[in-house]
């Protein structure tokens, strides 16, 4: 008799996060930013602990986490300053973020500029 496995897709977003793993493992990038449904947030932390990655879990919003990952140091900055959602961040704590995720300098600078005018 074959027995047959029934194997279920991973969702979009888990393949995100093995892409932002891939990147982190092969130094591409020093932290990231990945955002998904709170049903994805115990295989997200399970597989970064399995790979040893350090992470921060934070709400973002109702129904979505936040996971931080990546070099400690990272982390701890992150720990300090992103204490409330990102849109209640200041323009210089924005910034900052911005700047440690990688995110296009100039890009980072226009913005801060175009949130500081508001303020």
């Amino acid at each position: 008799m074959q027995q047959t496995t029934i194997s279920h897709p991973l969702p979009p977003e888990a393949k995100v996060l093995m892409n932002h793993i891939y990147e982190y493992q092969k130094g591409v990038r020093r932290m990231i930013l990945f955002t998904c449904n709170r049903r994805l947030e115990q295989f997200t932390t399970n597989r970064l602990s399995h790979q040893q990655i350090d992470y921060v879990v934070q709400p973002a919003g109702k129904e979505n986490v936040n996971v931080y990952f990546g070099r400690k140091e990272c982390l701890d900055a992150i720990r300090l300053f992103v204490t409330r959602p990102l849109n209640e961040l200041s323009p210089e704590e924005d910034f900052i973020l911005g700047a440690m995720l990688g995110y296009d300098i100039c890009a980072q600078c226009q913005r801060y500029c175009e949130r500081k005018c508001r303020y």
